[in-house]
């Protein structure tokens, strides 16, 4: 630990050590600099900045689309892919689209979505009740136990 010294002096010892310089808080009053081999240490935090990248996992939203019409056979297709989209982390958003009179019945949609999110419960959670925006009425499911 050395106290405050001129810039020269700090170099001068820099280079007797075959070492940089490095300024760690240069707006500070006098400037804060630190000895050491600017290149190992560069080396170092993009090593760590690579391995934090490679541990994290992007979770993406998959979209789940269908009419308050859907036979049972396609309804049970489109629950087996969310609970495919589940199982490897992602969110899944299951969509209601209404279409002319269809507006007229969203009960029907809506029980539809509850229906699909308790098909989906042993491996999903059911973030929020339906909700109506416009003509689409959606779900937010998201994996129960993240990987």
């Amino acid at each position: 630990m050395v106290g405050i010294l001129p810039v020269a002096e700090a170099l001068a010892m820099a280079e007797q050590q075959e070492l940089d310089l490095v300024k760690i808080s240069p707006n500070a009053v006098p400037p804060v600099c630190k000895i050491m081999d600017y290149g190992k240490f560069r080396f170092d935090q993009l090593k760590k900045e690579k391995e934090a990248k490679k541990n994290q996992r992007v979770v993406e939203i998959k979209e789940i689309r269908m009419s308050p019409g859907i036979d049972t056979n396609d309804l049970n297709t489109k629950m087996r892919s969310a609970i495919k989209f589940l199982k490897e982390g992602n969110r899944v958003k299951v969509t209601v689209r209404f279409r002319g009179r269809e507006m007229a019945h969203t009960d029907i949609g809506e029980e539809l979505l509850i229906r699909f999110g308790e098909g989906c419960a042993e491996v999903a959670n059911l973030e929020k009740k339906p909700k109506l925006d416009g003509r689409h009425m959606s779900i937010f499911l998201s994996p129960k136990n993240a990987k």
